[in-house]
């Protein structure tokens, strides 16, 4: 990392996504590439066509394009879509890209896709139940 790197680092301190305030009962990505020239009724289409599922329900569905490097995220809250768009400065998102389905993730698996790891990280412990306590 150089001096530059550094700095400009220390001069951005972390920040609190606002993904992290969204409620929201499941995180279902769209394997494959999107047409980020859709807007809320043609994701909200893709959802229920493409993939059976219920675009007014309380899922966050994400959506990626062929560049990589911005997402959309489309939530119902009740009383209208919430359409959420992020787009990187320098980077791509390591997005699934061998299905053309939906995919449902994790909450973890959402912030390692935000911080530019593949949502499959093989190596990363998960949680279980202890076999027996003595």
């Amino acid at each position: 990392m150089t001096t530059a790197d550094r700095s400009r680092k220390d001069s951005y301190p972390e920040q609190s996504s606002i993904l992290n305030e969204i409620s929201a009962d499941h995180i279902m990505i769209a394997c494959g590439y999107t047409d980020m020239r859709r807007s809320i009724d043609g994701l909200a289409s893709l959802v229920q066509q493409a993939f059976k599922l219920e675009p007014c329900s309380r899922n966050l569905f994400l959506f990626c394009g062929r560049r990589s490097d911005r997402i959309k995220g489309l939530l119902w809250e009740g009383d209208g879509f919430l359409l959420l768009y992020k787009r990187l400065e320098c980077g791509r998102f390591q997005w699934p890209r061998r299905e053309s389905e939906a995919r449902q993730i994790t909450e973890r698996q959402l912030r390692w896709l935000l911080e530019g790891l593949s949502i499959d990280q093989p190596k990363a412990l998960t949680a279980m139940a202890p076999k027996r306590v003595v």
